[in-house]
């Protein structure tokens, strides 16, 4: 059973959870950018530096203090002692031939005041009227009381311990007089410490705080620099295969993804590279080869005819057929390294214009009927009755499916059928020529479409043609925004192109 919340409860939840949804978006900010962190993380180092500065002073400063006596507080307990005796004496309106009464005020004041030795009343000239019990002054000098009791009065604190001598006027009922009071203050112990020294010291301590703090707060990012840094240098030695351990959120995770990111970029450049300087060095030998070949028949039976080594008209017309048979294959192989060489280069002009591909195959499939015949193979359509209308370059789209339809005769299991379908799928048109053959394995089929490719490493320009036509057709495909590829299931082999609409 689910409890419920009582409903004063209620703006306690929202606020805790705000707290915590503010909390979750410092830190994600903190984390994300190492500008903030290293801000926070300094304002951080700087309070543990103030804390520590503080209670380093303290410490020092109890350990490196002066005690003093300071009597001053003692003076100010006598002074106030005597200011109420003399409110007392005056409030009560006394005659100053009262002795009794006079001399018990004087008598309970110097019992309540432990610090008050002597009270003495005098008059304006000097003379002791009245003292309290200790007193043996008879005739008291009051210009050096007074000049003593306010040169006490004007220093701030007293340090030593002397006699103090308070000096006050009376009034009584029909004269004036003086009250004179000579007490021993109590000190107070004081604790005084040297305020630079301590400074100076906390400062210094402070300082060496906040450097440690610092360098321990930011130890796991300066690993982590120090751990790029060290990737790089391995990068930098060649090691491509190697990757940085991307940590965190901030610019240095972003670093070090963008450091794999290059490394792999750069691993996959020189691997292309790799494989065109190999492919250029086959692409030289093939194209030594299937020349040399076809130059060095013709050379051949050329030689025989110059030299009249034949026998009568028959076998001089045959060596002139052969020698021709193959110069026309020099051609069409120089004609295809040429095409080649253009589409790869994209210097070819495109003639884009809107065609209905259902027509072009339609007529491409008329004019392969004898072809296909006379290699005991069928060729089946399945082109829809609706038109689709494609923006392409009529003759090197021709070229794309003549060099399939060739494909395909060239490589089908005799007898069979080759089959032609067109439709849609999505926003593209699919062109698919399929024909049942030897199975190609799914690895090898992204490879059918380099130049020079045969995945039989026996077949030669005699039998596996130029090794071209492929790479030309994929080149011109792409060239017009299109896509080629393979696919093979047992024996199933189909080639599809495809064009957006």
């Amino acid at each position: 059973m689910k409890l419920k919340l009582f409903p004063r409860f209620r703006p306690f939840r929202k606020t805790r959870n705000r707290i915590k949804n503010l909390y979750t978006s410092i830190k994600n900010r903190v984390n994300r950018s190492i500008r903030v962190e290293l801000l926070v993380t300094f304002g951080i180092c700087i309070i543990i530096a103030f804390v520590s500065l503080i209670f380093i002073q303290r410490a020092v400063g109890k350990y490196n203090r002066t005690a003093v006596i300071n009597y001053n507080s003692g003076i100010i307990e006598i002074e106030n002692r005597v200011e109420f005796l003399v409110n007392s004496i005056s409030n009560s309106d006394l005659s100053i031939k009262e002795k009794e009464k006079i001399e018990n005020l004087m008598n309970e004041y110097i019992e309540e005041g432990r610090a008050i030795e002597k009270i003495l009343i005098t008059d304006l000239d000097g003379k002791v009227i009245y003292k309290s019990k200790g007193a043996e002054e008879s005739i008291i000098d009051i210009y050096s009381i007074i000049k003593n009791s306010m040169s006490r009065k004007d220093s701030s604190i007293l340090y030593e311990r002397k006699e103090y001598v308070s000096f006050y006027p009376i009034n009584f009922k029909e004269d004036r007089a003086y009250l004179i009071v000579k007490a021993i203050p109590e000190g107070r112990i004081e604790y005084y410490s040297t305020s630079g020294f301590s400074s100076l010291v906390g400062f210094v301590l402070a300082v060496v705080v906040f450097i440690i703090a610092f360098l321990l707060f930011t130890r796991n990012k300066m690993l982590y620099f120090e751990e790029i840094t060290n990737s790089l240098k391995e990068i930098s030695q060649g090691n491509l295969s190697h990757r940085v351990e991307i940590r965190g959120y901030d610019e240095l995770s972003s670093l070090a993804s963008n450091i794999n990111n290059m490394t792999k970029d750069l691993e996959s450049t020189i691997q292309e590279e790799r494989r065109a300087e190999e492919t250029k060095n086959q692409l030289i030998t093939n194209v030594s080869h299937d020349l040399r070949t076809p130059l060095t028949s013709i050379m051949g039976y050329l030689g025989l005819i110059k030299e009249k080594k034949y026998d009568g008209e028959e076998q001089l017309t045959e060596f002139v057929n052969i020698a021709f048979n193959k110069s026309e294959k020099l051609k069409v192989l120089i004609e295809d390294l040429f095409e080649y060489t253009k589409v790869s280069n994209k210097v070819i002009r495109l003639n884009k214009k809107d065609i209905v591909i259902n027509e072009l195959l339609e007529q491409l499939i008329e004019e392969f009927i004898p072809v296909v015949e006379e290699n005991s193979l069928e060729i089946s359509k399945q082109i829809p009755n609706e038109k689709f209308i494609l923006n392409l370059d009529t003759d090197k789209t021709v070229r794309v499916f003549d060099n399939l339809l060739m494909n395909a005769i060239k490589y089908s299991t005799k007898p069979g059928t080759i089959t032609v379908s067109l439709y849609k799928q999505e926003n593209n048109i699919i062109i698919e020529i399929q024909n049942k053959g030897e199975h190609i394995p799914k690895e090898e089929l992204p490879y059918l479409f380099e130049r020079f490719y045969r995945m039989d490493k026996s077949r030669n320009s005699e039998s596996g043609g130029t090794g071209l036509g492929l790479a030309i057709s994929k080149n011109i495909v792409e060239l017009q925004g299109g896509k080629i590829w393979a696919e093979c299931e047992e024996d199933n082999i189909a080639f599809k192109v495809s064009f957006p609409i």
